[in-house]
């Protein structure tokens, strides 16, 4: 009795390629030996996956503010926030990358939506996090017992497995954008996850102005000596916009007093930094404030890795590889690996505070510098 052969997912076929052997029956035969045997030889794959430079999967995308925001209020009148809702995130679906709720292949952002007077339930993951509020206040962040508060402009980094919920102590509803290295733990089978406390303390329901990560940490180049080993990721939970703001003020008013200080003309930019040591704020994530000037225009740069950008304040347009798009606040871009990246500021006083185009940044930066993977270059 002849056995059928086993269905195999690995399927090879011959072809007539000035790089492959020539097509016999031979060479058939030997391809399904290699599909029963699971192989797949380099030579029909090698172009895929070793090409000349980085083909990612993911496109250049924008999603526009206002209608994120629609739709996430809609959500917050539909969708209950406790467990199954959990957070009531919703995640940008990056249109490459075939549906998934991934922004790029490492990266996830998302907009979260908090209705007044609820509660997030407490939980905690090894993916590293961050909270970046576009508009608005009046919800708090508590990790591990201590609340943050979060308003417009701030950053708020929270380095994996740290017990976290959210609550909003207004009568107004408040979203932010979440970004998180999802896809990245994802792909490498890294990912822990834990439910938590279905409510928090009240105790924990506080509203104080500072932090007590802030109260220890903010201060400039001062490092708290009570402090021992730091785990991994900044130990100070909230980087405030005053502080953002006036660090990019100067930068671009030492440019106009002929010192310097800027990245490129008109182009002033920052790095969120680790106070216990300078390092990126995240492990795997790093995150910048970038402000350009009216009528500035950034060089196209092109690097190894992903990035997602939101528009803080102003418009613009922005080029990502072979695409342009008008830019306003709120709205959220992606800038896939390897694809040439600029700015053309058309902000003034009528739509931004600071009379430019304000961009908050992360990438995948840390992981790549790590692996010693970076590459970057400049297209004069």
């Amino acid at each position: 009795m002849t056995s059928t052969p086993a269905r195999t997912p690995v399927q090879l076929a011959a072809v007539d390629a000035p790089d492959q052997p020539a097509v016999t029956p031979a060479l058939r035969n030997l391809y399904r030996g290699f599909e029963q045997e699971l192989l797949v030889p380099l030579w029909t794959e090698i172009g895929d996956l070793m090409p000349a430079r980085p083909r990612s999967r993911a496109v250049p995308h924008r999603w526009q503010w206002e209608n994120l925001l629609r739709l996430a209020e809609q959500a917050g009148e539909l969708v209950p926030v406790g467990r199954g809702g959990e957070r009531r995130a919703i995640a940008l679906a990056n249109p490459g990358l075939g549906g998934r709720p991934f922004a790029t292949p490492t990266l996830w952002a998302a907009i979260q939506y908090l209705m007044p007077g609820e509660d997030a339930p407490e939980h905690r993951h090894t993916q590293n996090a961050f909270r970046f509020v576009v508009e608005g206040s009046g919800v708090w962040t508590v990790v591990g017992g201590d609340a943050v508060p979060m308003r417009r402009g701030d950053f708020l980094p929270q380095a994996g497995w740290n017990w976290h919920a959210h609550h909003n102590a207004t009568r107004e509803p408040m979203a932010w954008i979440d970004g998180l290295d999802i896809p990245f733990q994802y792909g490498i089978d890294a990912q822990f996850f834990e439910f938590g406390r279905e409510t928090i303390s009240d105790a924990e329901r506080t509203t104080p102005e500072r932090s007590r990560s802030e109260r220890l940490w903010a201060h400039p180049g001062l490092r708290p000596l009570s402090v021992g080993t730091v785990a991994p990721g900044s130990p100070l939970l909230a980087y405030k916009w005053e502080h953002t703001d006036a660090a990019l003020r100067d930068q671009l008013q030492l440019e106009k007093e002929g010192y310097g200080g800027t990245v490129e003309p008109g182009h002033a930019a920052v790095r969120f930094c680790n106070p216990h040591n300078g390092s990126d704020v995240l492990p795997t994530i790093r995150a910048e404030f970038h402000r350009v000037a009216r009528g500035a225009e950034t060089a196209p740069v092109r690097e190894t890795g992903s990035s997602v950008c939101q528009v803080f304040d102003g418009s613009g347009t922005v080029t990502v590889g072979d695409t342009s798009w008008a830019v306003a606040r709120g709205d959220l871009f992606v800038v896939p690996s390897w694809q040439p990246f600029s700015v053309k500021s058309e902000a003034g006083a009528t739509d931004s505070d600071s009379g430019a185009l304000d961009l908050f940044r992360f990438s995948d930066a840390p992981v790549f510098e790590a692996l010693h993977l970076n590459r970057q270059e400049t297209i004069r």
